[in-house]
């Protein structure tokens, strides 16, 4: 079972358990959209927690051995992995990450589904792909910024860089910093406390704050995946492939 469903009241707990890393591919994503449509559309449900097991939130698409976005598709046809990620955006239901380890590429995307994240201070943040040779996915080249502001987004996405725990609480991406002991009980907390509030009043605020997030992301992942197409096909992104395999700097050409 990739996807473990709990509820804890009016709580459903969504568990990813793909170890070691918690790779995102078509089947792995396309189960958690599944997932999060299965509790947004239970009247019961008021809250999602999000979080993984092990010591990794998610390394992202393994792009090594199994990336989701490679294979070539027709005009106006767009990507199943991108479609199951516009999905986790649509639902209505607040949603609270647990973040412990890494959430680097796609997993960083997956963590910005949430309205809010708690993390560990050994949890880091990594929009790698420039460090690949490839362009930003998951829609984070629309959604990072909504969070952080634009400078802060362009840094990460230019840049490559790992933004650890405390850099990532006082940047706004971490909105609670706790201890790996506490990470699952302090998130549960915050997802109790949303799901007590009136639930139409909770739907409703929640629309007015997030717009139609589904449609940007829609929208992004479409130019996205065309930039990512284009940059497949380059050297560099081979070098960068290469490099992530042999856990050493890219050497790029500019081809």
């Amino acid at each position: 079972m990739t996807v473990k469903i709990d509820l804890d009241g009016p709580v459903a707990v969504l568990t990813l358990r793909n170890p070691p890393h918690n790779h995102l591919g078509v089947g792995t994503i396309s189960a958690l959209a599944d997932a999060f449509e299965a509790v947004d559309a239970d009247p019961a449900v008021r809250s999602i927690l999000l979080r993984s097991e092990g010591r990794v939130f998610c390394a992202g698409a393994d792009l090594v051995n199994a990336n989701p976005v490679a294979e070539p598709l027709p005009p106006g046809v767009r990507s199943p992995f991108y479609m199951a990620a516009a999905r986790l955006f649509g639902v209505q239901t607040p949603v609270v990450a647990a973040v412990q380890g890494a959430a680097v590429g796609a997993g960083l995307g997956l963590a910005l589904v949430a309205d809010f994240r708690i993390a560990t201070p050994e949890a880091r943040f990594v929009a790698n792909f420039v460090t690949l040779g490839l362009h930003p996915g998951f829609g984070i080249s629309a959604v990072l910024e909504r969070v952080i502001g634009r400078q802060r987004a362009a840094l990460m996405l230019l840049t490559g860089r790992r933004i650890r725990g405390e850099e990532a609480e006082r940047w706004g991406l971490v909105d609670q910093l706790v201890s790996a002991d506490a990470l699952k009980a302090t998130a549960l907390a915050l997802a109790h406390e949303i799901a007590a509030g009136a639930p139409l009043a909770v739907a409703s605020t929640r629309r007015t704050l997030r717009g139609d997030l589904r449609a940007l992301v829609e929208a992004a992942t479409d130019h996205e995946l065309a930039e990512q197409a284009k940059l497949m096909q380059t050297e560099d992104f081979a070098e960068g492939v290469r490099a992530v395999t042999e856990r050493r700097p890219g050497r790029f050409v500019g081809r």
